[in-house]
């Protein structure tokens, strides 16, 4: 028997969210052998959906995910954009 686990994630960076959404997409979309299926939309805000069978799986792409957005804000922040 096979679990599949989901997690679903929004963050609202105002009006730095689509240079986040720009930052953290482009990994997502040149690693398609990524064992986490993991699909991130921008919509005013940053929505992160990711599934998989495998819970450290899914909790390792979580965590990555999250530092990638945090260091993409926080290089926006330290220039002023």
């Amino acid at each position: 028997m096979t679990l599949n686990y989901k997690a679903k994630i929004i963050v609202d960076a105002k009006d730095k969210t689509q240079a986040i959404f720009d930052s953290v997409n482009t990994d997502n979309e040149f690693y398609p052998e990524n064992p986490v299926k993991t699909k991130i939309e921008f919509d005013k805000m940053l929505t992160i959906s990711v599934e998989s069978n495998h819970l450290p799986h899914l909790r390792a792409n979580l965590n990555s995910t999250l530092r990638l957005i945090q260091a993409s804000h926080e290089t926006i922040e330290s220039v002023k954009i």
